[in-house]
């Protein structure tokens, strides 16, 4: 079944919305990776960087689902610097905790924009609503990983 004008819409917005959280996430896991230090910093560094690499994965896979779905995926930096839902971090050297507490509370958001994904895109596309749920099962799993070391 090829979707409708509203569906694809609909569908397609939900997508574009988890695609610049995704590269965003990706970006901000980057960035704490380079950063991190502290005590913890070994497993906090390589911890962030499997965050990364899933989250770039999730990412292609969004955007080649907006590309099958006739939508081009817009993943330019601009589109992510004014479109992102995500808290930031701050610059500079950040604490293994501080670092744990900033990206557990990033994932919170994002999942919470994936779950209003998955909400969207039930009805018009489940091979969508799918896609998201898989990615939002992934992220759960590494958001309580992350709030794990805070315990």
């Amino acid at each position: 079944m090829i979707l409708d004008e509203v569906a694809t819409k609909t569908v397609a917005t939900a997508l574009q919305r988890t695609l610049t959280d995704l590269i965003d996430l990706g970006l901000l896991a980057k960035q704490a990776h380079w950063n991190v230090t502290g005590p913890h910093f070994r497993a906090v560094h390589l911890h962030l960087d499997e965050l990364a690499a899933t989250t770039r994965e999730h990412a292609d896979s969004v955007a080649e689902r907006l590309a099958a779905l006739g939508v081009s995926p817009d993943g330019r930096a601009s589109t992510v610097a004014a479109e992102s839902t995500l808290p930031g971090l701050p610059a500079g050297p950040l604490a293994d905790r501080t670092v744990v507490e900033a990206v557990t509370g990033i994932l919170a958001a994002t999942i919470s924009g994936l779950r209003a994904g998955i909400e969207a895109t039930g009805e018009p596309d489940p091979v969508s609503q799918d896609l998201l749920i898989g990615i939002t099962a992934d992220l759960e799993k590494q958001r309580w990983m992350f709030q794990a070391q805070t315990r």
